[in-house]
């Protein structure tokens, strides 16, 4: 691995940080409450899911009343 100049990699740091494309503050709010939505929709799903999978293996045990 060739060695570089510690000044070089500064340089070259702030070069790559310059084209990044940063979010505004609005895109930044949207995606979060799209994480948030899509969470609280997973996690919905797989109570569902969980609990008819309890309840299809209560039927089968025998232990359902």
């Amino acid at each position: 691995m060739a060695k570089v100049n510690p000044a070089e990699f500064a340089r070259d740091v702030r070069r790559e940080v310059a084209k990044v494309t940063w979010p505004t503050r609005k895109e930044t709010g949207v995606t979060t409450a799209m994480v948030f939505v899509m969470v609280v929709l997973a996690s919905l799903f797989f109570l569902v899911v969980d609990q008819v999978l309890a309840f299809a293996v209560r039927m089968i045990l025998g232990l359902g009343a």
